[in-house]
């Protein structure tokens, strides 16, 4: 990678370890509270803590915005050792993080804050094809004009077994839960323009339903960018997952499909068995 250029992103972008220390990126994180206590994502805190304590106290974490001074005291040493930043967040329409980012970005020189309009790997599919370009050579300000002009083609959607927890985050009404439970229905959740929505509603079980949303999702693969593919989870049983990757790669002739578990953030407000596929179209 450039070293002149460093790639950073909060928390919410999914990225596997693996992936973070290949491509070099610097990850800021957001904070997550438990009852009274505060935790740092991906820190002191993981999604399996997050489940446990639902189950104990029947109480969803609460997730908070990176704040204005958090994001300057993360500019700054890179700013003054010489170095341009990119620094991606969760859809503004999602968090005030992105918003914090652009006043903190404002006193300093060449910081580019982008707006993924995405969450978890929708975001993360972004932030690679910036460590990318970085490594190909490109400028701060190219990579930041590319990246934000493709945000509109990342295509993030994920379908859940359960709406109990969207339903307690006041994602959903007591009624559509209720009535969603009852059918065996599980909704595909798409984000659009930054925002989620409810595409389809699967019926069945949560194994089935899965196979006929990424056969809906990737189709023959040849209107998805084969690069990367994400497959990405919030606690599904390993070998489900598996098969499901070997279902991605299957349909498309794909050079790379990422098998990756949602962080804190994403965990909070889909919980477990939560699944997707994400990509970019061409």
């Amino acid at each position: 990678m450039n070293e002149q250029i460093i790639i950073a992103s909060d928390s919410t972008c999914d990225l596997s370890p693996e992936l973070i220390a290949r491509y070099g990126i610097q990850i800021l994180p957001l904070r997550v509270s438990l009852s009274d206590r505060e935790y740092t994502d991906g820190i002191d805190i993981d999604p399996d803590m997050i489940y446990r304590h639902y189950e104990q106290t029947k109480v969803l974490p609460k997730t908070s915005a990176i704040s204005i001074g958090e994001f300057s005291d993360f500019f700054r040493p890179f700013v003054e050792a010489g170095k341009a930043v990119i620094m991606f967040t969760i859809s503004s329409s999602m968090s005030s993080t992105y918003q914090n980012g652009c006043i903190a970005a404002s006193d300093f020189e060449n910081v580019h804050v982008i707006d993924t309009k995405n969450l978890s790997t929708g975001g993360g599919l972004l932030v690679i094809r910036a460590a990318e370009l970085a490594a190909a050579g490109k400028s701060a300000v190219e990579i930041a004009e590319h990246c934000r002009s493709i945000t509109d083609r990342v295509d993030a959607s994920f379908v859940i077994d359960s709406l109990e927890f969207l339903h307690k985050g006041g994602r959903c009404s007591a009624v559509a839960a209720f009535g969603a439970n009852l059918l065996s229905l599980k909704p595909c959740i798409v984000v659009r323009d930054g925002k989620m929505g409810v595409a389809k509603k699967y019926r069945g079980n949560f194994r089935s339903v899965v196979k006929s949303y990424i056969r809906d999702q990737i189709g023959d693969g040849s209107a998805i960018e084969p690069e990367h593919v994400f497959v990405t989870h919030a606690g599904c049983e390993p070998e489900l997952c598996e098969e499901w990757v070997a279902l991605v790669k299957e349909l498309g002739n794909f050079k790379e499909v990422h098998l990756t578990r949602a962080g804190c953030t994403i965990s909070s407000h889909c919980g477990r068995n939560t699944i997707g596929v994400l990509f970019i179209r061409k």
